[in-house]
């Protein structure tokens, strides 16, 4: 599966989710004093590192595809989505209605869009191995 061979819509999920996890990310760095419960160690440089933690995993499957290596660039694909799972973790320190209107947009948006990229991603490699099985007992 090179990357060439990714849909436009695949490739508009993955543009959608890293604006969004851009977005969160910086939103966090930027106003980490007002987010509730966050804990004192961080700052925005730790914030802006663990971002980029994040992106590298969904850079790492747009190598891999570009490699040649389809199911592991889904699966990367996918965990890079997941990833954008981890900004609920704020409603475990304070309540939705505890942060503000852009707190809630930004945690929301990584979160969606990213679980939209994971159920992609899996649909995906449900449907190469589908395909793969079938090709071996066709």
């Amino acid at each position: 599966m090179p990357v060439a061979a990714l849909s436009k819509p695949v490739l508009v999920l993955v543009a959608t989710y890293a604006i969004a996890s851009l977005a969160h990310f910086a939103h966090n760095a930027e106003y980490i004093a007002f987010y509730p419960g966050m804990p004192a160690w961080l700052s925005p440089g730790t914030i802006y590192v663990a971002w980029l933690g994040v992106t590298l995993v969904g850079l790492a499957s747009l190598i891999l595809g570009r490699l040649g290596f389809g199911a592991s660039a889904l699966i990367a694909l996918g965990i890079y989505g997941a990833l954008g799972l981890d900004g609920l973790g704020h409603y475990t320190l304070a309540l939705c209605s505890e942060h503000t209107l852009v707190s809630n947009l930004t945690i929301w948006a990584e979160s969606v869009s990213g679980l939209v990229l994971l159920l992609t991603a899996g649909v995906l490699l449900g449907r190469r191995l589908q395909l793969k099985v079938r090709r071996r007992h066709g």
